[in-house]
């Protein structure tokens, strides 16, 4: 009886106080928002990273490291520091320890998208997530020198169809001065959505990247030499080297020693490099910034925990009449004094609702854009227990915090008390 009718004071003082406590309520809202959100976009997005690349036991391209190697085979990020030979290509097709390998030669671009030369083996053996394979949404793969397929971010952003025409630029920059007007590509498939950069890229035949290019030096189109899709009919566009590849082993135990070997291959400084051993380093590299973040965020919430008690003992005078009518009707100092705990519970239970609604809402806005710019699927769903957690933290930390108005009152309504006892 005694609980429920403190619930019931609590709330009716809360009440009539809507006006001050609405701001402290929205300060907290917002800061509860962005501390879930936060927690939340770091599982998503560890989640999307450790998800764009699986089924592939190693990738190989030229020496450097292997952030680098991983970030602009996998992620479209940054540029190669060199290229492998087509030659060192062909020996490790020949390899009988390899089952499956695909090439990917890269240095061009589409209005900002990556343009990726590779050729059959992509859609046959590039598998994302949990081994799930690419498949197209409309059209098929490429079949000719000069025929393209978008992934699924690039067709909904610039609103490309099958049988459309389009001129690809020279360079990996989002501004290019130098495009390969000669050549245009034909559009003959678009790709399923998967949520990772593949969403982001533009794909193309390693004949297609050689033909292109023929008659260009050093990024200038030579005029007279440059090639069309009429004189390039029957001509061979075997490529002299390519970016990197993709590979595939016909047993897991091999690949500790293959990746030896290929880092200590005398032919060519070559780097080989584990893609999930690499994914681990630059999530670990991430995770230091994450929880810095996460931990000023923390901080973000306990200010407005803090300026919710300050508002408290601001409003204790103004509240001088009514404890005094309370303990005039028999309302015990521990009574009184627990309001100010059930009201901080309560306006922080508020705000973690008012939180999930406002994350929901956040998330259904920015989710598309994530998508379309960084390839990073995000989609509403249940929070999981960590995230749990840290929401109960918010009205835990709040009960408290508001021990300290709480006791204030409980001393100040003693002393009056006694008092009035003495006086008597």
């Amino acid at each position: 009886m005694k609980t429920r009718l403190a619930f019931s004071l609590a709330l009716a003082s809360l009440w009539h106080r809507r006006r001050v406590l609405a701001l402290v309520c929205l300060t907290l809202t917002l800061s509860v928002s962005l501390l879930l959100g936060i927690q939340y976009l770091r599982t998503e997005i560890r989640q999307s990273f450790t998800s764009t690349i699986s089924g592939t036991d190693l990738i190989v391209g030229a020496r450097s490291g292997q952030l680098n190697l991983l970030l602009y085979t996998v992620f479209h990020i940054g540029d190669a520091t060199n290229n492998i030979r087509w030659s060192t290509f062909r020996k490790l097709q020949e390899d009988p320890r390899i089952d499956w390998l695909i090439p990917i030669s890269l240095g061009d671009s589409y209005r900002g998208y990556r343009v990726v030369a590779t050729d059959s083996n992509f859609p046959e053996h590039f598998r994302y997530g949990q081994e799930q394979p690419v498949s197209l949404a409309e059209g098929e793969w490429f079949s000719d020198v000069f025929h393209v397929v978008l992934g699924a971010g690039v067709a909904r952003e610039l609103g490309h169809q099958p049988g459309e025409e389009i001129i690809l630029s020279h360079g990996g920059g989002r501004t290019s001065f130098s495009n390969h007007e000669d050549t245009p590509f034909r559009i003959t498939g678009i790709l399923e959505a998967t949520g990772t950069p593949v969403d982001q890229a533009v794909y193309i035949s390693l004949a297609g990247m050689e033909a292109m290019h023929v008659g260009w030096e050093s990024g200038v189109a030579i005029p007279g030499r440059t090639l069309t899709p009429e004189k390039a009919q029957g001509m061979d566009f075997t490529p002299d080297a390519i970016t990197a590849a993709y590979v595939g082993l016909k047993s897991p135990v091999l690949t500790f020693q293959l990746q030896r070997a290929l880092n200590q291959s005398a032919e060519e400084p070559l780097s080989a490099i584990l893609p999930g051993v690499a994914l681990s380093e630059l999530w670990r590299l991430m995770g230091q910034f994450e929880k810095a973040l996460l931990g000023i965020t923390g901080f973000v919430v306990i200010t407005s925990l803090v300026g919710l008690v300050a508002v408290l003992l601001t409003l204790q005078t103004q509240r001088a009449h009514e404890i005094a009518v309370l303990r005039a009707t028999g309302a015990s100092t521990g009574l009184v004094a627990s309001l100010h705990v059930i009201e901080c519970v309560a306006l922080a239970l508020v705000s973690c609702l008012l939180a999930l609604a406002v994350g929901a809402a956040l998330l259904t806005g920015i989710a598309p854009w994530l998508l379309d710019n960084y390839g990073i699927n995000l989609a509403l769903r249940p929070l999981n227990p960590t995230e749990w957690a840290l929401l109960a933290t918010v009205p835990a930390a709040a009960a408290l915090v508001g021990l300290l108005p709480a006791f204030s009152t409980w001393r100040r309504t003693r002393s009056q008390g006694l008092g009035e006892i003495s006086g008597q």
